[in-house]
């Protein structure tokens, strides 16, 4: 219970998450928010942490308190940990995926790996290369399973890892620079949970248009297929 208690107050505030661990201390602090976003990241199994919220909430304790001008996380030290958490989680994940992934998906063990969003993954891969590697960063669930499905389509690790690199940085620095810059404004800190409820339903946006139109062509091929018989 203590680890569904901690996700699901995660999932719900993560500025509250990141408060409490900052009363345990700085070093402590980082080490767990480079914890969740490593196993997001890194662990196929953990595709439902908030890793864009986490991301913005850190970045807002980051910047220099309005009224006092202390700083809760060290904005130098806070960026190196959500680059490197990434970056390795991405390695880990690709691993996995290289020499497990057949298995793991054959078991079906991973259930939010459905077939629509597998396909959805495989045809980003399909039709960027590695480039959708770095694409893939950017979307809730696909960032979780891209390294894992590139690692089982057989895309070279020579191929994967730039992309995989350049993907992390850049979505983990826009994320903590906008809690940065953006997150003690007024009206974001009395309406932060609303703030942090429309982050994670921008960044879903693209993943349910992608399932509607991956719904919507199975249909219509299925229709096809009827009126052929």
């Amino acid at each position: 219970m203590g680890f569904i208690d901690f996700i699901a107050n995660l999932l719900k505030n993560p500025h509250s998450a990141i408060a409490g661990w900052i009363a345990m201390g700085t070093a402590p602090a980082l080490g767990i928010i480079f914890l969740v976003i490593f196993i997001e990241t890194g662990v196929v199994f953990f595709p439902f942490l908030p890793g864009d919220s986490l991301l913005f909430a850190a970045g807002v304790f980051a910047a220099p308190d309005v009224k006092t001008g202390n700083v809760a996380l060290p904005l130098p030290l806070l960026l190196c940990v959500v680059w490197l958490a990434p970056i390795i989680g991405d390695q880990c994940n690709y691993m996995i995926g290289h020499f497990f992934g057949r298995k793991i998906v054959e078991s079906g063990m991973v259930k939010a790996l459905t077939p629509e969003r597998l396909a959805k993954t495989e045809k980003m891969i399909d039709k960027w290369g590695p480039l959708a590697v770095f694409m893939g960063r950017f979307f809730p669930f696909i960032r979780t399973f891209m390294p894992f499905i590139s690692g089982i389509s057989g895309m070279k690790w020579i191929r994967f890892t730039p992309y995989s690199i350049l993907g992390a940085i850049t979505w983990s620095s826009l994320f903590t620079f906008l809690g940065y810059f953006f997150g003690n404004i007024p009206f974001v800190q009395k309406n932060f949970e609303l703030v942090i409820v429309a982050i994670l339903l921008l960044s879903l946006i693209p993943t349910f248009i992608g399932l509607i139109k991956a719904h919507i062509a199975h249909k219509a091929k299925k229709t096809d297929v009827s009126n052929k018989e």
